[in-house]
């Protein structure tokens, strides 16, 4: 199972990409595609990996995060500010 909750690189071969949800589903987890090449990117083990674009059987890694409640963080990273 993959968590839903997770964060990941976007950057590949020295190019920053913008994901966004692509409004497709794969086995009831979001698709997602990058705007600049079109790529979809579906969640696995090793990363988003790429389901199908120029970036077919790529990976974009996942990166170390924490899940947590927002006082929680609040009170052990006090000068965390909140954009709104």
């Amino acid at each position: 199972m993959v968590d839903l909750a997770a964060v990941y690189s976007r950057e590949l071969d020295g190019k920053r990409l913008t994901i966004a949800p692509s409004g497709w589903t794969y086995k009831r987890t979001f698709v997602l595609y990058d705007q600049e090449t079109g790529t979809l990117w579906y969640p696995d083990k090793d990363g988003l990996l790429g389901i199908q674009g120029k970036y077919f059987q790529r990976h974009l890694p996942r990166l170390e995060s924490t899940d947590t409640r927002w006082s929680t963080w609040v009170k052990s990273n006090p000068s965390t500010r909140l954009m709104k």
